[in-house]
């Protein structure tokens, strides 16, 4: 009888749990699993489902009619087109990206970006700028750096920041990834100052990431309290431990 009523509970628990689905800019999946988890932990009747893509695929696709309940992105632009459509809240600053340079074999960094024009350095890892904010960030910071002509012939192109990671990892010799890409065990090994550097923050425009509400959502009451989470003391401890700038 106990296995039985324990079974009821369960189930009903099932029933009743309100499936939010997250559609989050690929640099945050170093950080989404852990906030997933303290969510989860405070709202146990809540399950997430995060979809992971580059921020413009995931505006297309929520404009196309996605069926989304938040929307993560890796900057503010995109937030702020869903909202001016009057498809979504008005947007949020949840954290404050960075870019990085990185190499999975050891550079010369005293000179900074100046090692991309090494002989040695044959194709460099970039997002694309026209899906990815961190793409927009990379240019912005090469053109104001005057290597971004001199570079372009080397560039192999991610369609999102973490497209870009695995490029950098397998194809290319060095890339521009997302700071936060380094905060997770597997990226230990690699040193700062040896195998990668910060890119100068004077150099782009601060990536200041957005979340909205989509009007769409069948759960708003839990949406909104997802978006309200993101700025709890517990989430601004989260990203700033994935190398996140938080203000």
């Amino acid at each position: 009888m106990k296995v039985f009523l324990s079974l009821v509970v369960f189930m009903s628990s099932l029933l009743f749990s309100a499936p939010l689905k997250i559609a989050v800019a690929a640099n945050v999946s170093y950080a989404i699993e852990p906030l997933k988890r303290e969510y989860m932990k405070q709202h146990p009747k809540t399950d997430l489902k995060i979809i992971l893509g580059s921020s413009g695929k995931l505006t297309a696709q929520i404009v196309h009619g996605a069926p989304y309940d938040v929307f993560l992105s890796a900057n503010m632009s995109y937030p702020q087109k869903l909202y001016t459509l009057k498809l979504a809240s008005k947007p949020i600053v949840y954290a404050e990206g960075s870019l990085a340079l990185l190499s999975m074999k050891r550079q010369d960094f005293s000179e900074t970006l100046a090692v991309l024009k090494t002989t040695n350095i044959k194709k460099i890892a970039v997002a694309n700028p026209r899906t990815a904010p961190y793409g927009i960030a990379t240019k912005e910071a090469l053109e104001k750096a005057n290597l971004y002509k001199e570079l372009k012939h080397k560039f192999v192109y991610g369609e999102s920041i973490s497209q870009t990671v695995s490029y950098t990892m397998t194809a290319a010799d060095i890339g521009f990834i997302a700071k936060s890409a380094l905060f997770t065990p597997k990226m230990n090994l690699y040193k700062e100052g040896i195998h990668w550097i910060e890119v100068d923050r004077n150099l782009y425009t601060p990536i200041e990431q957005g979340a909205v509400v989509l009007h769409s959502s069948k759960y708003m009451q839990e949406a909104k309290s997802f978006l309200s989470f993101l700025s709890s003391k517990e989430a601004k401890k989260i990203f700033k431990n994935h190398g996140y700038i938080i203000k």
